[in-house]
């Protein structure tokens, strides 16, 4: 017994939940006094879909696990990050019509819940009507005019609201789906913007890469030519040099061999070199090419002149310079393979003695007498006497000219002047000079030639006043006129 009143006071419960949550949610179907109610399940269900549909924007849909799939994964979800921006106000948008939807469906529970609280008034009139079978005739047809002018109106209203309602449907489902179709454009837009940027950044990528790629070929070729311009440069300076050498080496044999055949006999001992004079002058008194260039400083005192000598001529530099300019000078010299040599190029050269030549020639027959590098090889007490000789031979106004090396620079005694095993002592300026004068040369003229810092670049850390009294130049002349 107490079990079966325990299962009807269960039962009852269930029933009064039933009525309630019916009452509270009425459902389509026909209500007191044969009403009709909306039936909004399938709203509720369309409702609850989109929610879903909401919620699962920004998620990425399950796929088959792999490789594949996680690429896939990540470029969605770099893609919803990407379109984050553009789609956040969509969503907004979505849940504002859920919600305004949310509002509809409660309306419309509010207005289930009153056609079934019309249901309740029309069942009430029913029972009324019912009592009013008993009242008269009169009393029930105005009471059942007036309930019915109520529920008439209460219709007219109902159905305003109904018509409403389905308008208010079709235009939210139109804007729904002009929603979703913008919605989509612009992801297919997005998705267009991003791969037309990918494909010109991609583009500019590999343009960069390929004018690197050019520039680089470009420095690499340059590279290439200078390296080549170099090494051909260095060759053709080093065959220079070579064919420069090859071509001394066979002058000097040609000159050895002119010389050879020159001579009719011996050469006395006393008169010839135990070495290689040449060569000698070759290396250490310079190229020909070189010494003439020196020698053209002094052509300005042989304009006019036509009675020259060259004393100690040597290789015949000055011969061949003032030749070059119609002058035909004699030259004197001591050696026989110098005056060989001369004469092998077509000079006027004798070979004598000089002291012994100039004895013998007529005091005022020569112009311009000229001398280089020799004085410094005479015994220091001939000097006066070979000085006074030569000033005899000149006539009045002619040009005396002494070339020597210049004690005055240091620089000589380190690296020039004994180089010359027949050198005796160098020869000062003012020593020349008082020699000069003494033997009637005046206008006496001193120039220092041949700089030392040019040969000898260390020179130029020292103070320049020290430079210049001490390491000034290497040689000088000193030219004098004959009073």
């Amino acid at each position: 017994m107490a079990a079966e009143g325990s299962a009807r006071e269960l039962e009852q419960a269930v029933r009064e939940i039933a009525e309630r949550v019916k009452a509270r949610h009425p459902q389509g179907e026909r209500g007191r006094a044969g009403i009709p109610l909306a039936d909004l399940m399938p709203l509720v269900h369309a409702r609850d879909a989109a929610e879903a549909k909401v919620a699962a924007i920004g998620t990425v849909n399950p796929r088959p696990p792999g490789l594949k799939n996680n690429l896939v994964q990540a470029w969605k979800r770099l893609v919803a990050r990407v379109l984050d921006w553009h789609v956040r106000e969509q969503v907004e948008f979505n849940r504002a019509q859920m919600n305004c939807m949310q509002a509809v469906m409660e309306a419309l529970n509010e207005h289930n819940r009153g056609l079934e609280r019309l249901a309740a008034s029309l069942d009430g009139c029913q029972q009324a009507i019912d009592e009013l079978k008993t009242i008269d005739a009169d009393t029930r047809i105005r009471a059942a005019e007036a309930r019915a002018d109520v529920l008439q109106a209460r219709s007219a209203e109902l159905a305003d609201i109904r018509t409403h309602w389905q308008e208010w449907r079709k235009e939210w489902e139109r804007k729904l789906a002009i929603n979703e179709t913008q919605f989509l454009r612009s992801v297919a837009d997005l998705q267009g913007g991003f791969t037309h940027r990918s494909n010109l950044m991609e583009a500019n990528f590999r343009e960069i890469a390929s004018g690197q790629h050019c520039e680089f070929e470009a420095a690499l070729a340059r590279a290439n030519d200078e390296i080549q311009k170099k090494l051909w440069a260095d060759l053709d300076r080093i065959r220079t040099e070579y064919e420069q050498v090859i071509h001394s080496e066979l002058r000097s044999a040609r000159q050895k061999a002119f010389a050879a055949a020159a001579i009719a006999a011996p050469v006395p001992a006393a008169d010839s070199h135990s070495y290689d004079f040449l060569r000698f002058a070759e290396l250490f008194r310079g190229p020909e090419a070189y010494v003439r260039k020196n020698f053209e400083a002094y052509l300005g005192y042989f304009e006019g002149k036509t009675r020259v000598a060259d004393l100690g001529c040597g290789r015949g530099e000055m011969l061949a310079l003032l030749k070059e300019r119609g002058l035909d000078a004699l030259g004197i010299d001591g050696d026989l393979e110098s005056v060989a040599t001369c004469s092998a190029a077509g000079l006027r050269a004798e070979r004598h003695d000089l002291f012994e030549w100039l004895r013998a020639q007529a005091d005022g027959s020569w112009e311009v007498i000229f001398c280089s590098q020799v004085i410094e090889h005479l015994p220091p007490m001939l000097l006066p006497e070979f000085i006074t000789l030569c000033a005899a031979k000149l006539e009045r106004g002619g040009i005396l000219i002494f070339e020597t090396p210049n004690p005055e620079c240091l620089a000589i005694f380190a690296s020039h002047f004994y180089l010359d095993p027949t050198h005796h002592r160098p020869v000062p300026p003012t020593l020349a000079a008082f020699l000069m004068e003494e033997a009637g040369i005046g206008r006496l003229e001193v120039k220092r030639l041949a700089p030392a810092i040019d040969s000898m670049p260390s020179l130029a850390s020292l103070p320049a006043d020290f430079r210049e009294a001490f390491f000034g130049c290497l040689d000088y002349a000193i030219v004098g006129v004959k009073l």
